[in-house]
């Protein structure tokens, strides 16, 4: 299993940090990896990566990343929740990077749900 580098912890503070600011003025997307044993076991550092990445690319200021433990469906993971503002949060499942471009592309940045690797639309929200 890989370890975390300076540069990944670097990265996540700067998301953090980026979080806290946007969390102030107002954000429009929400995305929130389950990062349990299971889902790190089943490869959710690299769909961290691989949206820290993407966000970091576009330079969007608009988009918050967080992380949560196991959300209850291990054989599932990785998973992530997409929550768009004013819509229902959005559960994906047995994620890879690129299934993971995909969703980003589409849905955090077109607001079009990606059917085809979603498990369910809507549940607990946090804003």
């Amino acid at each position: 299993m890989a370890k975390l580098s300076i540069e990944d912890l670097k990265k996540i503070k700067e998301s953090v940090q980026a979080g806290v600011t946007l969390r102030e003025g107002g954000y429009r997307a929400k995305v929130n990896i389950h990062m349990g044993t299971c889902g790190i076991a089943s490869g959710a550092r690299a769909v961290m990566t691989t949206i820290m990445d993407e966000i970091e690319k576009r330079d969007l200021k608009d988009v918050i990343l967080t992380t949560s433990g196991c959300a209850g469906l291990c054989s599932r993971e990785p998973m992530i929740t997409v929550e768009l503002l004013g819509a229902a949060p959005v559960k994906y499942v047995d994620l890879t990077p690129e299934k993971m471009r995909e969703i980003f592309s589409e849905h955090v940045l077109g607001g079009k749900i990606v059917e085809k690797y979603a498990l369910a639309v809507g549940s607990e929200t946090t804003f």
